[in-house]
């Protein structure tokens, strides 16, 4: 018998069985998540595997479809004024928290209390300034009156953070609440282990006002090395990845053509200047960088994977219109580092004073490669970046404490909405406006798009205040994201959509 070596022989086995899942329970469905949750508790955490993990959790007056389309959750109707500013929700009759608690309108009076709790620190207070308040007239109705009319209020009342929360063990544990098992919740799972930096097991809701879900029993790996989470796809040994390395995508089309979801996304990836103290508090200085990335390279060559140039925050969907791209984007890129060069000595610096400073970005090949190619591109105008990497919740808590120069960011919408990529850089948004850009005629220009009733007229003063935030550059855009995910050719109900949103209960697997 020929001696092969055992590495080899693990590996053909990995990349042999990846159409062919091992034998596994039927009813329990394996999911990967780029990073380990950042807490258990939705109206205080914002990454993307927290809010996916939490929206399993906890449900509210609506929640999202497989296609990313919000529908009646806890709600079973709704009906709107004719000024488009009162929402009256009915809820189901009979609900119930999963540990069999009434659960009454009231929750949603309490939850956007809590949101906007200074002493708190929720995050998301400025995704729901648009709601003036929540009344209830009785157990089984909400109204919902907001500042103006908003026709995308089903999907922000989707977002986990609005969801029904437990708030008699709220208010009976404090903070700890969270560390109950199982977790006390209304969405169509409740937590019962966490194995930190393992997994995350759910079960069904026995009490979920849908029944029982799909797939009974849900578990979150958590993998921050997306070569290991798709090693453990082609192996059979998770049903789904939520992301894999962009490189690797012309290799798993070819070879493993069943597995691979590709499709545009509404978000976009950035880096943001630190603009409350030198060298970023000169705008001269930003624009200068920004005019010296060649995103054209980085979206096609670099990346490789479907991905279109951003020169400005809003993707095309959101905008109505094509995406934005200042008039220096048409020039030859001799002319473009030519007026770098220029703005960086107006602002004191150039071949005798270099400017110097450092870029954070958090764990992952694809944000090093961004960092890397920014840096060598600089050095074309004489400027020296150095790098500093750090896991994913060091870097986000450095984000917020303003600990940075320049940093790895970016921003996955909460809805389809412009507002809410635009809202977040507001000068009262508080610790989520990492940059710290303040700008009144900003502020001014988005309070008008919002206040605006007509559809079209309130797209293009979106447009408007889109343009003035990029003028002045706070943030450093560089692509659009398009979600990667792999995906088990057993997996039910799986549904490519731009919101990138797959509820696990809407997914089932069939072991082959």
């Amino acid at each position: 018998m020929r001696w092969i070596p055992t590495l080899l022989i693990l590996l053909l086995a990995a990349c042999s069985s990846s159409n062919s899942p091992q034998k596994r329970d039927p009813n329990t469905l394996i999911r990967i998540t780029e990073a380990e949750s950042r807490g258990l508790d939705p109206q205080m955490v914002s990454d993307l595997a927290s809010v996916r993990i939490n929206s399993d959790l906890f449900e509210g007056l609506t929640r999202f479809d497989a296609k990313g389309e919000a529908e009646a959750g806890l709600a079973e109707r709704w009906s709107i004024s004719t000024d488009g500013k009162i929402w009256t929700f009915a809820l189901l009759p009979d609900l119930k928290f999963s540990d069999s608690a009434p659960l009454t309108a009231d929750v949603f009076v309490k939850a956007l209390a809590r949101i906007r709790d200074e002493k708190a620190g929720s995050p998301h207070t400025a995704l729901f300034d648009i709601i003036d308040r929540i009344e209830v007239t009785n157990a089984r109705t909400a109204i919902v009156h907001l500042k103006y009319p908003f026709p995308q209020l089903p999907a922000l009342l989707a977002h986990p953070a609005m969801a029904a929360l437990p708030f008699h063990r709220i208010a009976a544990k404090d903070a700890l609440w969270t560390s109950d098992r199982p977790l006390v919740g209304s969405g169509a799972y409740r937590l019962t282990s966490w194995e930190l930096n393992q997994q995350m097991t759910l079960n069904a809701n026995p009490h979920w006002n849908g029944g029982k879900p799909i797939t009974e029993k849900l578990i979150w790996k958590p993998i921050d090395n997306m070569q290991s989470s798709m090693r453990l796809m082609l192996a059979g040994e998770a049903d789904i990845a939520t992301d894999f390395p962009a490189s690797r995508l012309p290799w798993l089309k070819t070879h493993y053509p069943k597995l691979v979801h590709n499709s545009g996304f509404i978000a976009t990836y950035y880096f943001a200047f630190n603009t409350r103290r030198p060298p970023f508090n000169d705008p001269r200085i930003r624009q200068a960088l920004s005019m010296a990335v060649d995103r054209q390279w980085m979206a096609g060559n670099m990346i490789a994977a479907g991905n279109e140039p951003a020169w400005g925050l809003l993707p095309a969907q959101l905008r109505g219109a094509p995406a934005y791209r200042p008039i220096w984007t048409s020039w030859p890129k001799s002319q473009r580092l030519a007026e770098a060069r220029r703005l960086l000595k107006a602002a004191g610096y150039g071949p005798a004073k270099p400017l110097r400073f450092e870029v954070r970005f958090n764990s992952s090949t694809e944000h090093r490669r961004a960092t890397v190619a920014m840096a060598t591109m600089w050095r074309d105008i004489g400027v020296e970046a150095s790098m500093l990497n750090s896991e994913a919740s060091l870097h986000f808590d450095s984000l917020k404490r303003a600990d940075f120069t320049m940093a790895r960011s970016g921003w996955i919408a909460d809805l389809p909405a412009p507002e809410n990529f635009l809202s977040v850089h507001r000068s009262d948004t508080g610790a989520q406006n990492y940059s710290g850009y303040a700008n009144p005629l900003y502020d001014a220009a988005l309070d008008s798009a919002l206040a605006e009733p007509d559809p079209v007229a309130r797209a293009a003063k979106m447009r408007a205040a889109e343009e003035i935030l990029m003028r002045d550059s706070p943030i450093l855009p560089l692509y659009f994201y398009v979600s990667r995910a792999l995906v088990q050719p057993g997996v039910q109900g799986w549904v490519d959509n731009v919101a990138n949103v797959h509820p696990s209960r809407t997914l089932s697997i069939v072991r082959q």
